[in-house]
């Protein structure tokens, strides 16, 4: 897989925790719950990821081979349910548990593992499925940050949250019909 469109993939799984991330961030979090939240979808993304890979390279190597274009079509489906989670109406309030950290990391990194069976399983190197999904997990962690930095000047504005929902499962999408065609 090029740079280009794994830079692009973890960018549209990275939407995800960005929105999360505003959501949380506008609601006033302390210093110590944002670093938290950060390492948390940061991770999650990235052992999402690994474990796809590996499940997927199972799955191709022991079961049966899962054509690209099934691929692609999943890869879709998650933009598609995306696009669908941005148009519902949902609260995104603040969880004072101290296990929304693990909640809320696993629940934005689901579809990282969905990626992982499908565009990282067909890597037969360790290291390269290692670093693709370091990759995946450092720009989750990179786009939490920015979310988290700018909640002070977005404030007033709390649709953005489901802007990013839009943008990430568009970039799913165009990437699953890339996938099935090309």
């Amino acid at each position: 897989m090029s740079f280009y469109s794994l830079t692009l993939i973890a960018l549209a799984l990275s939407f995800d925790a960005f929105g999360v991330a505003i959501s949380l961030g506008i609601s006033g979090l302390k210093t110590r719950e944002r670093l938290m939240y950060i390492f948390s979808f940061g991770f999650f993304q990235f052992l999402c990821a690994l474990g796809g890979a590996y499940a997927g390279f199972f799955f191709n190597t022991y079961i049966v081979s899962v054509p690209k274009i099934l691929g692609g079509i999943i890869i879709a489906i998650v933009g598609i349910i995306m696009l669908k989670e941005g148009f519902e109406e949902g609260n995104n309030k603040f969880i004072e548990n101290k296990k929304a950290y693990l909640i809320l990391g696993i629940s934005v990194s689901i579809d990282a593992m969905v990626i992982g069976f499908t565009a990282l399983n067909n890597i037969y190197s360790n290291f390269i499925i290692f670093r693709d999904a370091l990759y995946i997990g450092i720009v989750t962690w990179i786009m939490t940050s920015i979310a988290f930095a700018i909640c002070k000047y977005l404030k007033k504005i709390k649709a953005i949250s489901a802007y990013a929902d839009y943008i990430g499962g568009i970039i799913l999408i165009i990437f699953g019909i890339k996938m099935i065609f090309f």
